[in-house]
C-alpha cells in the first residue's frame, strides 16, 4: 500500500517563513459576510433567501511566486543558461516552460541536518552521503536536502546548510534536473554568506548555487517540510508547479509516495 507524505508548508499569515518584505497576506471572507457578493449575480436576492442566511467562504491572497513551498525555474537565476556549452547561451526557461515529465520521479534524500547552519555543502559531501545511504544516482532523480532548517521556528530564514556551485554542478552534470530543500533557499542563508563576503569580498560566493543554473539549467524546490519522515530512497516525488506565464517560480504541492 502506498503512503502519501505531504512535504509542503501552508500559505499562512501566522508562521513567518519569509523576510517581512516578502510575506504573504491572506484575507478571509466568511459565510456570514458574503451574501451580498452572491446577490450581485441575482438582483433582488435577500440574505434570508439563502440557506441559513449564509453566503460563501472565499479568500483573497497576496503572494510572491516564491512564497510557500515553490519551485524556482532557471529564469529566476539568470536571463540565460548554457553558458560555456558548445551550443552557446540561450534564454533561460520560465516556470510555464517547465517539462512536466521531470516532476514525477524517484527521489533521494540527503541528510545534512547535523552540519552547522550556514555550511556550504561540497560535491565530496554529496558523494559521501549518497554512498552512506547506498543510493546510486541516476539521471532525472530528484535530490532533496534535509538542511537542518525547521519550519515554524524563530529565524527560519537564517537556518540550514546550502549547496554551492560545486555541489550543484556535480549533481546536474550527472543528469539531475530537479532538486529541493527544506530551507528558505538552496544556497546557504544570506546572513551567513554576508559574513563570509564581508571578510573575503569574493562575489562568486553570493547566490552561487542558484547561479550554477546559468551554466546548466535545473529546477529547484524551496521550503519543503517533513523531510525527516522520508526514507533516504525508495520514494517517488510529485511536484508539479502552477503554470504562471513568464514567471520565475510557481507554487507546488509536494507529495512523496512511499511504497511498503
Amino acid at each position: 500500500m502506498t503512503r502519501f507524505i505531504d512535504l509542503s508548508i501552508p500559505i499562512t499569515n501566522d508562521v513567518v517563513s519569509d523576510p517581512e518584505v516578502m510575506r504573504p497576506r491572506v484575507t478571509y471572507m466568511t459565510h456570514e459576510s458574503t451574501w451580498e457578493q452572491i446577490a450581485m449575480f441575482f438582483p433582488g436576492l435577500r440574505k434570508e433567501d439563502l440557506p441559513d442566511g449564509e453566503g460563501w467562504a472565499v479568500e483573497q491572497v497576496k503572494l510572491s511566486t516564491h512564497n510557500g513551498t515553490h519551485m524556482d525555474a532557471p529564469w529566476h537565476y539568470h536571463s540565460t543558461t548554457g553558458v560555456g556549452d558548445s551550443g552557446g547561451a540561450r534564454p533561460a526557461p520560465s516556470i510555464d516552460e517547465a517539462p512536466l515529465d521531470r516532476f514525477f520521479r524517484p527521489g533521494v534524500k540527503l541528510d545534512f541536518s547535523a552540519l552547522p547552519h550556514g555550511h556550504v555543502v561540497s560535491a565530496a559531501e554529496v558523494e559521501a552521503e549518497l554512498s552512506r545511504v547506498g543510493h546510486e544516482l541516476r539521471p532525472l532523480d530528484i535530490v532533496l536536502v534535509q538542511s537542518g532548517a525547521v519550519y515554524g521556528t524563530e529565524n527560519f530564514t537564517d537556518q540550514g546548510v546550502g549547496l554551492g556551485a560545486e555541489a550543484t554542478l556535480w549533481l546536474t552534470e550527472r543528469g539531475v534536473e530537479v532538486v529541493g530543500t527544506d530551507a528558505w533557499s538552496w544556497d546557504a542563508p544570506f546572513s551567513h554568506t554576508a559574513r563570509r563576503w564581508a571578510d573575503t569580498r569574493d562575489p562568486s560566493i553570493i547566490w552561487e548555487g542558484h547561479k550554477a543554473g546559468r551554466i546548466r539549467p535545473y529546477y529547484q524546490i524551496e521550503k519543503l517540510t517533513n523531510l525527516e519522515t522520508l526514507p533516504a530512497s525508495g520514494f517517488t516525488l510529485s511536484c508539479f508547479p502552477v503554470k504562471i506565464e513568464r514567471a520565475s517560480a510557481g507554487w507546488i504541492r509536494a507529495v512523496a509516495l512511499v511504497g511498503d
